[in-house]
């Protein structure tokens, strides 16, 4: 698969087949979502694979704030993976002071390019995804563990699509790009 096939055909997918992933393909999935760039190859993003479905139910039931939605994609998912963030490196320089104003929002913005980069690389294994962002960190933190400086920023469903949706309608580049 080219990588404009790739980004043309990656969709958000809800619908899971009851099949687990084996540990070598998210292995791959993840080794590629490495390459994701960030803030200084600061290299802060991790990812906390829960298969345990019990574990998942927990998460899906008690900690997306009501969205259930989200319960219903994440009860159906293979695996729910907590894409986390090192603390404290992203934005800053070894003395500990900011480097520009943002601050330590650089980590979000290298989270989210390694989401995506992760969902990309799924994509390309046969293996579907959708990244969420809605749920309450604290409560995810009674559930199950986030390693100590580290930071939750968003989970990503994942397994074996059990369909395949069609592409939503998308802006023209005329609509989005601005030139001056």
């Amino acid at each position: 698969m080219d990588v404009k096939e790739c980004i043309k055909g990656r969709r958000s997918i809800r619908k899971f087949k009851d099949e687990k992933i084996p540990h070598g393909v998210i292995d791959s999935i993840v080794e590629l979502a490495s390459f994701a760039p960030s803030w200084k190859n600061s290299q802060t993003t991790r990812y906390i694979v829960i298969e345990d479905k019990d574990v998942i139910k927990k998460i899906a039931e008690d900690c997306v704030l009501g969205f259930g939605y989200n319960t219903k994609t994440m009860e159906n998912a293979a695996a729910l993976v907590l894409v986390t963030t090192v603390a404290g490196r992203c934005g800053y320089e070894k003395d500990g002071t900011p480097t520009t104003p943002k601050g330590d929002r650089w980590q979000n913005f290298d989270a989210g390019i390694a989401a995506q980069t992760f969902c990309l690389a799924a994509h390309e294994m046969g293996v579907g995804s959708v990244i969420m962002g809605i749920f309450d960190e604290n409560e995810v933190s009674k559930v199950t563990e986030i390693p100590e400086g580290q930071e939750l920023n968003a989970f990503i469903a994942i397994g074996y699509p059990d369909a395949e949706p069609a592409a939503p309608p998308r802006r023209s580049a005329a609509e989005l790009v601005t030139y001056r």
